[in-house]
């Protein structure tokens, strides 16, 4: 797995927006979160080493623009570029999170067609009114694969007419991190994977936040533990192998040890 950030810098849009890990570390070094900016890293995908080969290797998975979004209006005009790099690194598979999905269609590149198979393209919701926001939208778009992140989930989720539709091929769902997390209640979870089994679609439990509520306690889980307890939860609906983003933007971010 292979990080690229290419622009740096985002606007709170929706209630999982709320604690941003973004904003939460950017203060630290007393920076400005919602300012958007390239970041070093922009052409990360065609560098190449002093063999001629790039550097990425081929069949790598680059998980995208995870302090970010890539669908922010601010880097309107770097994402042709970014589109042409995409084209460009076929041989790699490129995974696309955003809570922007009413601006996708404007933004795909001419060819785009019905979707390039390289590219996995994940819409996030944290709640019911932004499912029922954005998953209609989410479902018009042409897209080779659909994969739904409901993270930080902060409520309970019905995406059983959204699953009924037979274009969503994954689930995902995991707490809040941070100290100022907000409760993930694991009913919420459970209920989510019964309506995935029910609908024949895979699903994932990926962490469990900070907080988790199960059967009316919460427990305090260390960031270190919030992937194995998950894991430990044994829910899963698929070899987590077959599916390249299982892990959310916030998961990306704690993993990288460079600043921008």
């Amino acid at each position: 797995m292979t990080s690229w950030n290419l622009w740096h810098g985002c606007r709170k849009i929706s209630e999982g927006c709320r604690h941003c890990y973004v904003y939460r570390q950017d203060a630290l070094w007393a920076q400005d979160a919602s300012l958007i900016r390239k970041t070093a890293a922009f052409d990360l995908p065609v560098r190449r080493d002093r063999t001629g080969r790039y550097r990425i290797a081929p069949g790598e998975t680059i998980h995208t623009c995870f302090t970010s979004d890539f669908f922010i209006d601010e880097a309107d005009a770097w994402r042709e570029e970014a589109w042409s790099m995409i084209r460009r690194r076929r041989d790699c598979t490129f995974v696309i999170f955003t809570k922007r999905i009413g601006r996708v269609a404007a933004c795909l590149p001419e060819d785009w067609g019905d979707g390039w198979p390289h590219v996995v393209l994940c819409c996030t919701c944290e709640n019911q009114k932004r499912a029922d926001e954005r998953l209609p939208v989410y479902l018009d778009l042409p897209l080779r694969r659909r994969e739904v992140i409901c993270a930080p989930l902060l409520g309970p989720i019905d995406l059983q007419r959204y699953l009924a539709s037979g274009g969503i091929d994954l689930v995902t769902c995991g707490g809040e991190s941070g100290n100022d997390a907000r409760v993930c209640d694991y009913a919420w979870v459970t209920a989510l994977q019964e309506q995935c089994k029910s609908a024949g679609v895979a699903f994932s439990f990926h962490q469990t936040g900070a907080r988790l509520r199960k059967e009316g306690r919460i427990y305090r889980i260390r960031r270190e533990f919030q992937h194995v307890q998950a894991h430990k939860a044994g829910i899963d609906l698929l070899p987590p192998a077959e599916y390249p983003s299982l892990y959310t933007e916030a998961e990306l971010f704690e993993q990288e040890s460079f600043r921008q």
